[in-house]
């Protein structure tokens, strides 16, 4: 088994500590000639595939690089918007690398609080199910 990433989280809900073991997996680089056959879009500060799936390229995965340069959230290297760059035909054909991108850090508070949340139902429920148990009768036939 493997483990993907370690969250703790203090009994108020806070993230205390986070570690990714992060390992890019299907990252897919692929040359286009104009006009671009994928739908992309802004999302989270982040260009992602919205619409046309295809050469393992998947609806989700995000623009991680152009022509060998990383992206920086939703713009080129040199500050261009991604999407008006891929608009303008002078710039290709252009070599895109998709993939996932990692969470931000907004993103990893949400996950940590959602943990926090699914905890205290658990403990919650238990204790209900406790009540329950020293009342009657529970269960199957009752």
């Amino acid at each position: 088994m493997v483990i993907f990433s370690v969250y703790v989280v203090n009994k108020a809900g806070g993230l205390i500590y986070q570690y990714d073991n992060y390992v890019p997996r299907a990252e897919v680089e692929k040359t286009f000639s104009y006009p671009l056959d994928l739908v992309l879009k802004h999302h989270d500060e982040k260009v992602i595939v919205s619409f046309g799936q295809r050469d393992g390229i998947k609806v989700g995965h995000a623009l991680l690089s152009i022509n060998g340069v990383d992206v920086i959230g939703k713009n080129t290297a040199d500050g261009k918007d991604i999407l008006e760059y891929l608009k303008d035909s002078s710039n290709y054909p252009v070599s895109i690398r998709f993939g996932r991108a990692r969470l931000s850090s907004n993103e990893k508070l949400m996950l940590a609080s959602m943990f926090h949340s699914c905890e205290l139902f658990d403990q919650n429920l238990k204790s209900a199910l406790e009540v329950a148990e020293k009342a009657g009768n529970f269960g199957a036939g009752s």
